[in-house]
């Protein structure tokens, strides 16, 4: 299923089922949290008639850094023990599809990152590698923008990472797929900057959950960003960067600013 977060026309705010082939897509409201089995309202009405939304409200979102062994290369201060790197970003970095990335006038190098979001279905603490399909609701694509000249200078990636619209995700959640092997392809003004599978990952998605779900709660609607191919680089005023993923979709977003 893919389930959106939308504004309808009426100016009310919900989820929905988005069904139908590309370009003649319906959302077919559903009523109350969207993470459980859903049940429509019986209303109905085309996807261009909508205002799509982050596809989720998170408590948090946490970033796991330098997840491609070709990324990590490129980034010589990865971690040597293998342990994996967490950073944090909060709810108000989040934009969805559509949303602008606005660069801050403190920073020289903002960079985009395209990455596979893995969206938490329930509240969940020191969850089993084997048992996280429980606790996964579905997946959806992002763009974990990054301060690059800040991170550096300061050390802090939190920092780098936590810019209002620095988490535009979307277009909506994917439930019941297989995203150990999903094409993401990342471009920047229709040229491809990055492309990958998500089976080149280092650590695998049921490993992440375990491992992020040991040190903190877990809750419905947090997102995991698993990390980005090589390949990102650096935005400006006017680039229009889009992530999309086998099987999810495509998110995009205008960049505004210096």
């Amino acid at each position: 299923m893919r389930i959106a977060r939308v504004i309808f026309p009426d100016g009310t705010t919900g989820h929905g089922l988005v069904e139908g082939p590309p370009g003649s897509e319906v959302v077919a409201e559903i009523d109350g949290a969207p993470f459980g089995a859903p049940v429509r309202t019986g209303r109905e009405m085309p996807l261009a008639e909508t205002e799509l939304l982050a596809p989720v409200v998170p408590t948090k979102v946490v970033v796991i850094g330098r997840n491609y062994a070709d990324h990590a290369r490129e980034s010589p201060a990865a971690d040597s023990d293998g342990t994996a790197l967490i950073f944090l970003k909060p709810p108000s970095a989040v934009i969805g599809p559509g949303g602008r990335i606005t660069l801050p006038p403190e920073c020289g190098d903002v960079v985009f990152e395209g990455e596979l979001a893995v969206v938490i279905g329930r509240r969940c603490r020191r969850v089993p590698a084997a048992d996280t399909g429980s606790v996964i609701w579905g997946y959806t694509c992002a763009n974990d923008v990054t301060a690059r000249d800040l991170g550096r200078q300061t050390s802090s990636w939190t920092q780098a990472k936590s810019f209002d619209t620095f988490s535009p995700l979307g277009p909506w959640v994917s439930t019941g797929i297989d995203a150990s092997d999903l094409r993401i392809t990342t471009t920047v003004n229709d040229s491809v900057r990055q492309t990958d599978s998500t089976a080149s990952m280092t650590r695998g998605i049921a490993d992440l959950v375990a491992y992020v779900s040991s040190i903190m709660t877990l809750l419905p609607g947090d997102v995991i960003l698993t990390g980005t191919p090589s390949g990102n680089g650096t935005v400006r005023h006017g680039d229009v960067v889009s992530v999309s993923i086998e099987e999810i979709g495509t998110l995009s977003n205008a960049v505004v600013g210096h």
